[in-house]
């Protein structure tokens, strides 16, 4: 093959590259896609009154990055359109490096304060929410934030369902043995973090592990998977994984971090049912 030849094949593979380069640049950054990723969760600790039980878990909305007011309103809405028992929220509601003005805070709440759920409300930490606005919003909503404890809730009957919410580890804020202090292990149990790899710290056995931070990967690759995941995610990741009797499931997330991208990877919220088995 001629020297010339090969220089314009060459050029051609470039230009096919850039171009395809820009396609999914485009394509990633325009997407709006909502998808509502639904799992039924079977266990036999589940108590047969708690059959049904409805679960809106979402996270990772870094507000103010490619998620905006208008896309609030259609999140709040499509989770409504749930008739959710319980909303849990596994950190990163508003981006660090994004400032609210007074009256962005105010339309913020406005339509996120819109969000119903039957029963309860409970958000934990990420390692985006520390910070003057963070308080300044969740106290003006319905979320109860749990800082290393354990709550019980009731639905239908005397039977408590635990819920533990842990605080960020890439914040130093996490504390394990404070959370688990008063933990009985008789009673079905859902566990909140927002890093997925502090699964790796957590000794006793607990039946559902909702987590964030992973994005699943922001940027995915057909038959390859995420090509990045962030620090506190890289063994856990993906949606959903099993290890013994854990359930464990990571959101996918709704906003963008670091990068206002999302390749082959649609902003999503996740909907659970338990059932007894």
């Amino acid at each position: 093959m001629k020297k010339k030849e090969k220089k314009r094949i060459i050029r051609k593979i470039i230009y096919l590259l850039i171009v395809l380069l820009t396609i999914a640049i485009l394509y990633s950054t325009s997407i709006k896609t909502l998808n509502i990723k639904e799992y039924a969760i079977i266990n036999n600790k589940i108590n047969i009154n708690h059959h049904g039980l409805k679960i809106v878990h979402f996270s990772d909305m870094h507000y103010g990055t490619t998620i905006k007011l208008n896309d609030l309103k259609k999140i709040v809405s499509e989770i409504n359109l749930l008739n959710p028992d319980i909303i849990v929220f596994t950190g990163d509601l508003i981006d660090k490096h994004y400032i609210m003005k007074n009256n962005e805070i105010n339309d913020f709440l406005k339509e996120f304060n819109k969000v119903k759920a039957n029963i309860a409300y409970y958000l934990i930490k990420g390692n985006h929410d520390y910070s003057e606005t963070f308080n300044k919003l969740i106290d003006n909503t319905s979320f109860k934030v749990l800082k290393n404890e354990l709550i019980t809730f009731y639905y239908q009957d005397n039977t408590p369902i635990n819920i533990i919410g842990l605080e960020s580890k890439l914040k130093n804020k996490i504390d394990i043995s404070k959370a688990f202090a008063n933990y009985n292990k008789d009673y079905y149990t859902i566990l909140l973090i927002h890093e997925p790899d502090v699964i790796l710290d957590i000794e006793q056995k607990v039946d559902l592990v909702l987590a964030g931070h992973s994005h699943n990967g922001q940027i995915r690759i057909p038959f390859i998977g995420t090509i990045y995941t962030p620090e506190g995610a890289k063994t856990y990741y993906d949606e959903k994984y099993k290890i013994d009797n854990t359930d464990i499931y990571i959101s996918s997330g709704l906003g963008t971090s670091k990068y206002p991208i999302r390749l082959f990877n649609s902003p999503s919220f996740n909907f659970y049912r338990l059932y007894n088995n």
